[in-house]
Parts: structure tokens; C-alpha cells; sequence
């Protein structure tokens, strides 16, 4: 169904009324550490496997694809520098961040959206807890603090898998391979590669909250809230990612 720019409007205000609320509620009593340090654990430690394979198996496959291109001008040997630029610039953040999108930002949906249906927010409310602050901000903080524990996890396994294939199926030492890998990364790339991961937890935290918490319609808007997620929280990734590296490329410079 077409949105029409009023709605459209009208969904860019209520996320950005979202996000202040949750950002100025940071800041006031109470802060609720233990349930901070449980979606810790659930974002975290939960979307650490399927972060390690997707790290791994694109290191693999971007050794695969660049020895081929750089064979051609018989500089396979920096294959290593190639692979680590990449994945700390761009594929390790990103893909990352789609990850745990696709895993954690739909279980907040779902969970939040569920809450909302069977009027469990409303009972909060009576009780005189802020839903925001004990909903959504231990789910954003926790969010923003493991997204670059888990982008230097991808990071990490990405340039071991990128290892495994040079040394096993390019035959490329791997002393050449690191040392090229580790000699290609300036300080800005690293700097860079931990911005993102910052930026995009607190975005698709607060899209999905989002999500979860304009939930109608019963199950079947349950359903709705958690697809509109995934996908809002990842084409954002995307885009602020374009935005992000034009301006870290500017000072880079």
C-alpha cells in the first residue's frame, strides 16, 4: 500500500519524539542496571554465533573474490590489506549490524508489540512506571554498548577466515598476509569502523521499539510491527552508512 507523504511525516515525528524521550530518559533515576545487563546478554552473547559465521565466511569469500581481481596484476600478496580495509570499514559494521537487526531488533518488535496488545504497558502505566525508561532504554543501551564488541568479533573472524583461505587454497604465508592486513589500517579506519556500530545500534534499538510500540490490530499487528522492523532498521543501516563514511572519508583525508 502507498504511504503518503503526510504519513510518512508523521512516522519521522514519532520516532524522533521516541528518541528523545529515551535519550533524555538516560539520565533520570531509576536506571534499571540488572535489566540493562540482561538484553546485554541477549543481544550480546545471543547474536555472537551467527555474527562469527557471518564475519568468518565473508573474510573467506572476499579473499576468494579480491586474489582472483589482484592476480591478474600479479598482486595477489596484497590480498591481506585488501581484506582487512574492507571488513573494518564496511563489511564488518554493516553486516554486523543487519545480523543482529534481523535477530535481536524483531524480537524487540514482537516482545514490545505483544505487550501493547495485551495491555500490559497500560498496566505499567498505572503502576507509575515509564514504559520508556524500562522498556526502551536498557534495550538502546545495551544495544549501543555491544554493537562494536560485536563488529570487532566480525572484524576478527573475518580476516581469520580471509587466513584460512590464503593459506590453505592461495598458499599465501601467513606472515605476508598479516602484515599486509595489519599495515594497511590507519587509525581513522579503526576509529571509523567503531563510529558505525554506535550509531547503527542506537538506530535499529530505537526503530524497533518503535515498531513494537505503535503495534495494532492484535497477533496479526504483532506480525506487522516485527517485519517493519527488520526492514526499516535495515535499510537505515544502510543509508546512514552511506552518510557516516562520506563524512569519515572528508576528515580521513
Amino acid at each position: 500500500m502507498p504511504v503518503s507523504p503526510k504519513a510518512a511525516i508523521k512516522e519521522v515525528q514519532g520516532l524522533s519524539f521516541l528518541a528523545a524521550k529515551a535519550f533524555a530518559a538516560i539520565f533520570r533515576r531509576p536506571f534499571y542496571v540488572r535489566d540493562i545487563l540482561m538484553q546485554m546478554d541477549l543481544i550480546g552473547v545471543g547474536s555472537l554465533t551467527v555474527v562469527m559465521l557471518t564475519g568468518f565466511f565473508t573474510g573467506a569469500v572476499l579473499t576468494l573474490q579480491s586474489s582472483s581481481q589482484l592476480s591478474r596484476f600479479g598482486a595477489v600478496g596484497f590480498t591481506g590489506g585488501l581484506v582487512s580495509v574492507s571488513l573494518v570499514r564496511e563489511l564488518g559494521p554493516v553486516l554486523a549490524s543487519l545480523m543482529v537487526a534481523g535477530r535481536v531488533g524483531s524480537g524487540m518488535a514482537s516482545e514490545l508489540g505483544s505487550m501493547l496488545v495485551t495491555e500490559q504497558i497500560n498496566a505499567m502505566r498505572a503502576l507509575g512506571t515509564d514504559p520508556i525508561k524500562k522498556l526502551v532504554v536498557p534495550r538502546v543501551l545495551a544495544t549501543i554498548a555491544m554493537m562494536p564488541v560485536l563488529t570487532i568479533v566480525a572484524n576478527t573472524l573475518g580476516i581469520v577466515g580471509g587466513l584460512a583461505v590464503a593459506s590453505f587454497v592461495l598458499h599465501i604465508t601467513a606472515s605476508l598476509y598479516l602484515s599486509r592486513a595489519w599495515d594497511s589500517l590507519s587509525y581513522m579506519d579503526l576509529f571509523g569502523g567503531l563510529i558505525k556500530p554506535l550509531v547503527f545500534g542506537a538506530l535499529l534499538a530505537i526503530v524497533s521499539c518503535y515498531c513494537g510500540l505503535r503495534t495494532t490490530g492484535g497477533t496479526q499487528g504483532v506480525g506487522r510491527s516485527t517485519t517493519q522492523a527488520v526492514v526499516a532498521s535495515s535499510v537505515l543501516i544502510l543509508v546512514f552508512d552511506f552518510f557516516l563514511s562520506r563524512v569519515i572519508l572528508a576528515y580521513s583525508r
